[in-house]
């Protein structure tokens, strides 16, 4: 027992107090940096330009975008900490690649304006429990 009468059982206590006054939106991203740890992935938000990330989590938005003459497609990944966009140049559709679908992503950061994006990562997909 620690000076202020708080046993071993307080951290526990805690965890359990913190989910219990959270939000749900706080809930699910606790949630998805726990998934994404499970996959030895690091932390979207500590992805910097121009190094090599893995990470997981799930896609948010799955959009094709052709622009000035070159087809991609675009998606966004969060798990939790930030959100992060993979960028597959030439594709139109991929097998798998889909909102509400978890994968691991791998590549180089490029320093997007609006977030930070990997350009044709190698990824994993994974089930629906992972």
């Amino acid at each position: 027992m620690n000076r202020h009468g708080a046993g071993p059982l307080a951290a526990p206590r805690a965890g359990l107090l913190a989910r219990l006054v959270a939000s749900r939106a706080e809930i699910d991203a606790q949630d998805e940096r726990e998934a994404a740890a499970r996959h030895d992935a690091s932390p979207i938000r500590d992805a910097r330009a121009r190094a090599r990330v893995r990470c997981a989590g799930i896609l948010t938005a799955v959009t094709y975008r052709p622009r000035d003459g070159v087809v991609s497609l675009r998606a966004r990944l969060y798990d939790g900490s930030g959100s992060i966009d993979l960028v597959w140049l030439g594709r139109r559709e991929i097998p798998g690649i889909e909102a509400g679908r978890r994968l691991v992503a791998e590549g180089i950061v490029f320093g997007g304006a609006d977030r930070p994006t990997i350009f044709n990562p190698a990824y994993e997909l994974l089930g629906q429990d992972a």
